[in-house]
């Protein structure tokens, strides 16, 4: 005797076999908790790139098994198919399609008895609520709270629920109250096939901005290995090029050799040398080299306890002492030529 198979049974595996065939990327996907107003809501939201087909899971698994017959290694996703979930088939990559599925993931409040995802502690501290049969509420889910100068507060931190166990009823009817919501719903990528290979949840799982900020750290290394070796690319030629310039317009400098490029850094290099020269030797100078001087910082003293001549400078017998220090102008031109050579 064999058992009679139901002809929408037979034909529903057969469609969902031929589709996984035809489409490039197949994943299996978790529907546990959502609502099935949110899940059609979700289903027709992407629509554009994927779609989604419920069955039972006996069903699925035999349509995966059925279109291994044609693609090698599909089958591979028979391990994924576990208590609510259903086949999905779509044209974007396993990794994309993981990030498309995620984005319909939202937090909802707890109705009791489900499994708590992480711990939920609830914090020290004031609460919105005001004095009332509130405060038997919390104190019934096991928070110490007590009513302070006309507040509900919060005693003591306190975990109520750890990761794993089960949210107790009389927790979720707290955890709503205080807008905390500790159930997450969406779509979750459990496994995807492409090319042979089945990419499990955590493989799929990428942070992808911390990836691309991996791969530019890598890229930016690459480069400046590449240009302290002197390596030339397509990429690293410019920075070459600029680092050769460099050095070779320093060298020139540092050599004196004279170009279009280094005459005027030269020029200003010995202007900057003449005047911190002429600074030590002020009585030698004329007016014009006297006022650039002025205008120009210069070092210091070496004699720290010198100060700078003064304008004003002593009396003596009721005239400046100055006047007994002008050089005339023939002395001037001495000493410069003197000093310069």
């Amino acid at each position: 005797m064999t058992a009679h198979v139901a002809t929408w049974k037979k034909e529903a595996v057969t469609k969902l076999a031929n589709r996984i065939s035809e489409s490039s990327v197949v994943g299996v996907i978790n529907i546990r908790g959502v609502p099935a107003p949110a899940f059609q809501t979700m289903r027709a939201n992407l629509r554009e790139h994927m779609s989604v087909t419920m069955l039972k899971n006996s069903l699925m698994k035999l349509a995966l098994t059925e279109a291994a017959k044609k693609r090698e290694g599909i089958d591979g996703l028979v391990e994924a198919i576990d208590d609510q979930c259903a086949i999905v088939t779509s044209d974007l990559n396993p990794f994309k399609l993981f990030r498309q599925l995620d984005s319909t993931k939202t937090k909802m409040p707890a109705k009791g008895g489900e499994i708590s995802p992480d711990d939920i502690e609830i914090k020290a501290g004031d609460t919105p609520f005001k004095p009332g049969p509130v405060v038997g509420e919390l104190q019934k889910a096991g928070l110490p709270a007590a009513i302070e100068q006309g507040k509900v507060v919060i005693k003591r931190d306190r975990l109520l629920v750890k990761k794993g166990d089960a949210i107790p009823r009389e927790v979720a009817l707290v955890l709503s109250k205080l807008e905390i919501f500790p159930i997450t719903v969406g779509l979750d990528l459990r496994a995807a096939f492409e090319d042979g290979m089945v990419y499990a949840k955590d493989v799929l799982e990428v942070d992808d901005l911390a990836y691309l900020a991996k791969v530019q750290t890598a890229a930016a290394s690459a480069l400046n290995l590449s240009v302290f070796a002197g390596y030339p690319t397509a990429l690293s030629v410019r920075p070459l090029l600029a680092k050769a310039h460099s050095s070779a317009f320093n060298l020139a400098v540092n050599a004196g050799v004279l170009s279009s490029e280094t005459v005027k850094f030269m020029i200003s290099k010995a202007n900057a040398q003449m005047m911190t020269l002429a600074s030590r030797a002020p009585d030698a100078l004329d007016d014009e080299l006297k006022a650039a001087l002025s205008a120009t910082p210069v070092r210091p003293s070496e004699n720290e306890g010198e100060s700078a001549p003064s304008d004003k400078g002593d009396k003596k017998d009721g005239k400046d002492k100055k006047d007994d220090d002008k050089v005339s102008e023939e002395e001037a031109a001495a000493g410069l030529s003197s000093l310069f050579g």
